[in-house]
């Protein structure tokens, strides 16, 4: 079954432990990230009743009529309501499928660099819903974590290549990330799915990491591996789910495979289900160039790409176009 390649990495050992512990840690996660492209950690240290907070404060302001969330409508990449019918991420793949089944709130890194090109683009200021004013605080909480916990988990992944440790951090002095709440309604609220219609489509992410804190469901996450296609994900609830996405997968020559998955369309026998997840996508600084690992390690030689006309050209990918004169959302 896919959670055998699926391991629980905790976080304790590799920070207290020696150097035996480290590099049976660091063996175990290189031997993960080139079968299913996910780990499972635990012993990161956020408390659990954070995105409980923020899960409670989301789904106020997603039960707000479509008329209230309309001022806040963007498109994907935008900071605001990402409303239902503008994304489809199976497009990533170049596979049409009607929109992913969702809601999201989207937040992104706004402190500017001072390079005026660069901060149009990639740190606009937030948009936050009136309605709810305690989300802000709550998201910006859980932000400072997630910002610090993904340099740690950068750090882990150079030894596990056997690089120093600032190989990929020494890239994160200023970087871009974004930040989804996910919010996926009960059938009642979205209707039947259509044919080959999900939560959200087959794909991989875009960065380096995702960190994504998860409710389980019958309509819930599955990844995929060469060797069991399609499986749900496994599921601790003292663990953070995290998967590498196209840029780490790039970086290290396709030794590492970027995490593809999917979440299941509300289920028939379930569908009263409703879920929250909170998504953080880690990416790098704007325009790093990203180079694969040379051989023994790397295994593919891609040729080296602006980090941030990649992720642009990514983003793009997986928006469903618009009629003319209507609006996102």
């Amino acid at each position: 079954m896919v959670s055998s390649q699926v391991p629980v990495i905790d976080l304790g050992p590799w920070r207290s432990g020696g150097p035996a512990p480290r590099a049976a840690i660091a063996a175990r996660v290189d031997e993960a990230l080139q079968a299913a492209g996910f780990l499972l950690v635990t012993g990161h240290g956020v408390d659990p009743a954070l995105p409980a907070r923020i899960r409670e404060a989301a789904r106020a302001f997603f039960r707000l009529p479509a008329a209230v969330k309309e001022p806040y409508a963007v498109s994907v990449g935008g900071r605001g309501w990402l409303g239902p019918g503008v994304e489809a991420n199976s497009y990533a793949e170049g596979q049409a499928s009607p929109p992913d089944l969702k809601e999201s709130w989207s937040c992104a890194a706004e402190d500017p660099t001072g390079v005026a090109r660069v901060d149009a683009e990639w740190f606009r200021p937030n948009a936050w819903p009136a309605e709810v004013p305690g989300l802000r605080p709550l998201v910006h909480e859980y932000l400072t974590a997630m910002r610090a916990l993904s340099d740690e988990l950068l750090e882990l992944l150079a030894a596990a290549l056997g690089l120093d440790a600032d190989h990929f951090t020494r890239h994160t002095g200023h970087p871009t990330w974004g930040f989804n709440v996910n919010w996926y309604p009960r059938t009642a609220t979205v209707g039947p799915p259509l044919p080959g219609q999900f939560r959200i489509g087959a794909h991989t992410d875009f960065g380096t990491v995702t960190v994504l804190d998860r409710e389980p469901g019958a309509g819930g996450l599955q990844i995929h591996t060469d060797r069991d296609g399609w499986q749900d994900a496994p599921y601790d609830p003292a663990a953070l789910t995290v998967n590498i996405g196209d840029l780490l997968a790039r970086w290290t020559g396709d030794r590492w495979r970027a995490g593809r998955h999917r979440v299941l369309p509300p289920p028939a026998d379930a569908p009263a289900e409703e879920l929250v997840s909170l998504v953080y996508f880690y990416e790098c600084d704007p325009h790093t160039r990203v180079e694969s690992l040379p051989a023994p390690l790397g295994r593919v030689t891609h040729e080296p790409v602006d980090s941030h006309a990649y992720l642009r050209s990514r983003l793009d990918a997986i928006t469903v176009p618009l009629a003319p004169g209507e609006r996102p959302g």
